[in-house]
């Protein structure tokens, strides 16, 4: 290991790589300053070829090729650490050492920056759906927020009625959950051909059961082109979050953006299934913002949810209560910063800024189409 690793930096840390990486990091970053030549030539110009190559050469692999990959990366820092400390107790370190790692850290960083974007991140700097659609995204009252609040409450218990022990579980195996997230996108093309989705490439990710105590629910690596979901949080969650994944497969980078085409495409889904996990994580935005603004509002409708919704706000409460520790908090704040730094100020509370976006909607084209 120790020699394969060796040799590897050997190869890239040349001049020209040097050369290359660093023209790379300045072209990215001025690219990034004009979101409608990354709209025109980078999203719907080269990003397309990019994500349907990766998702046509590794999507049929029934695991994610990506978290392998990560693996691949955390055991070489590990290995790393490990070295370090060795040489350390030895008292072999010195400046040379400090020198080459400095050296590797940085090529490693801009390495990672350069084909980041390239392969995906550029998208955090286009215009996106609010030039699609024609959305006039700005600050709401709270009268805007109750209409869309007794909207979503409204329909969300209407597709609680439909939900049974046997629907729900027909979505429990994963091959029936991606193939659904997909059949989302599919129903809701034609009306928006933005949504077109093939092929598809959304899978469980390997580390699920660590993600419930680092606190994610799915993610997308840009690096493979796959969508993973983490399978071991609560049912009611699967079938939204996988359609989140897949919008960031779609080039909506951003996760308010990526909420709300989640929306578009899960809410003339077939499946109730679909229909109430995109209504039940809208509600729970929407009616948490309510609850900030004016608590009597926000008991009312809660007191007259149906008790499916209810079941399933207690099952998610109690969720987070299990796996709640000080790692999470701090894997949140890093990716807060992180969210920051890709042009989304508000960092974690990005997600919940799809309330917006819903309110200009119904604003923009009638409450109908909630």
């Amino acid at each position: 290991m120790q020699q394969f690793i060796s040799r590897l930096f050997k190869k890239l840390l040349k001049s020209w790589s040097w050369i290359l990486l660093i023209v790379g990091a300045i072209v990215v970053k001025w690219v990034s300053l004009y979101p409608s030549w990354i709209e025109q030539n980078y999203t719907y110009g080269i990003y397309p070829v990019i994500a349907k190559v990766q998702r046509f050469l590794l999507g049929w692999i029934p695991f994610s090729i990506g978290d392998i990959f990560y693996l691949f990366l955390i055991l070489i820092l590990i290995f790393r650490v490990v070295k370090f400390f060795r040489l350390l107790i030895q008292r072999k370190l010195n400046r040379f050492y400090f020198a080459a790692a400095l050296q590797q850290l940085i090529f490693l960083i801009l390495f990672v920056y350069v084909f980041f974007n390239l392969l995906w991140g550029l998208n955090y700097n286009r215009q996106g759906i609010a030039q699609q659609l024609n959305l006039n995204v700005q600050k709401y009252t709270t009268q805007d927020l109750d209409t869309l609040v007794n909207i979503l409450h409204s329909h969300l218990n209407n597709q609680a009625a439909f939900i049974t022990k046997e629907n729900r579980d027909s979505f429990h195996r994963k091959s029936p959950l991606f193939a659904g997230a997909a059949q989302a996108f599919a129903t809701g093309a034609p009306q928006y051909n933005f949504l077109t989705y093939k092929p598809k490439s959304v899978k469980p990710s390997l580390f699920s059961y660590l993600g419930n105590y680092l606190g994610f629910q799915g993610y997308y690596n840009p690096f493979s082109g796959e969508a993973q979901v983490n399978t071991f949080t609560p049912q009611s969650l699967h079938p939204f979050v996988a359609t989140h994944e897949i919008a960031h497969q779609l080039g909506y980078a951003k996760e308010n953006e990526a909420n709300f085409v989640g929306f578009l495409a899960c809410r003339t889904h077939p499946s109730p299934v679909f229909k109430y996990s995109v209504y039940f994580d809208m509600y729970n935005y929407a009616s948490r913002e309510l609850a900030r603004r004016d608590t009597a509002l926000y008991r009312n409708y809660h007191q007259s949810l149906h008790k499916q919704v209810t079941d399933d706000i207690e099952e998610y409460r109690t969720y987070l209560r299990k796996y709640r520790n000080p790692i999470e908090t701090v894997v949140n704040w890093g990716y807060g910063h992180f969210l920051k730094v890709n042009n989304q100020p508000s960092g974690f509370e990005t997600y919940s800024e799809v309330v917006a976006w819903l309110i200009a909607y119904y604003k923009k084209y009638g409450k109908e189409v909630i």
